[in-house]
């Protein structure tokens, strides 16, 4: 009997297009997605960053490759990785940069300098006044005149103002001519005014009276201008050195001797100063 092959049979299935489901929406979607996360990062920076350091982003923006290069000068850019560049993540609590430590000592040394400097100024002023009162009680001349002589301690330095005890003026009325008295006084200062270091500054003064020639341009600060230079001469005559003369200058009633009273005539004076 002879052996019948089984016919093979072969299937082909025939896969038909379904049609296209679309994936677009899936793009736009996507980049929703992606906009509201980079808006709800920027809310949440604008409101846990400091004034400063938003001033400091801004400054970047304005000028990015300026601060890129240069570093900014906003609050922002101090604890940044790169000058210009955002905060230092690796950065812990506590920490500082060196040229954080550097700026806040120069600060500080800066104002202990300053605090220092004032001290000795004001120790060499004491010192120097006391060395006048000294030289005042050396002085056979001066220190008949001791009670007369005011001395303190201004912003300008070591000042001596003469009083005298009847409160006579130095100068006559409406004039820059000295009193006698006031003249041997002056003289003597120069001499001791010559011995110290300091630069001497000298102010003239009037009372509240109104010169009376004042319609020709001549009022009580010219006057008070001609009394410190008339001092001022009697200070050389007396021995100063001219050159040790700083400055002259006229005040007119602006600083009064007796401020309850600025019409006194005590207030008509001029005062040499020791200057800082």
């Amino acid at each position: 009997m002879s052996e019948q092959k089984a016919p093979i049979i072969v299937k082909r299935i025939k896969k038909v297009a379904g049609g296209h489901h679309g994936g677009a929406w899936k793009i736009a979607y996507a980049d929703f997605v992606t906009a509201m996360m980079a808006f709800f990062l920027l809310m949440w920076l604008l409101g846990s960053t400091a004034k400063g350091d938003l001033n400091g982003i801004a400054e970047y923006f304005k000028t990015p490759l300026k601060v890129a290069m240069q570093g900014g000068s906003g609050s922002g850019d101090s604890s940044s990785v790169i000058k210009g560049g955002g905060t230092d993540l690796s950065r812990k609590s506590g920490q500082v940069k060196k040229g954080e430590t550097v700026n806040e000592r120069k600060s500080y040394n800066l104002e202990a300098a300053k605090a220092e400097l004032e001290r000795l100024e004001a120790a060499k002023l004491k010192l120097l006044k006391g060395r006048l009162e000294a030289e005042i009680d050396a002085n056979p001349t001066l220190k008949q005149f001791k009670r007369q002589l005011l001395l303190d301690i201004t912003t300008e330095g070591l000042r001596i103002q003469i009083v005298d005890e009847q409160n006579r003026p130095m100068f006559k009325l409406a004039g820059a001519e000295l009193q006698p008295y006031t003249k041997i006084i002056l003289r003597e200062i120069g001499k001791v005014l010559n011995d110290v270091q300091n630069r001497v500054s000298l102010s003239g003064h009037t009372d509240a009276t109104p010169y009376s020639n004042a319609g020709r341009g001549y009022s009580n600060w010219e006057l008070s201008a001609d009394r410190a230079n008339a001092s001022r001469r009697e200070l050389v005559v007396g021995g100063m050195d001219e050159k040790k003369m700083l400055r002259v200058v006229g005040l007119a009633s602006s600083v009064a001797f007796n401020q309850a009273e600025p019409f006194d005539p005590v207030n008509r004076r001029a005062a040499p100063s020791g200057a800082k």
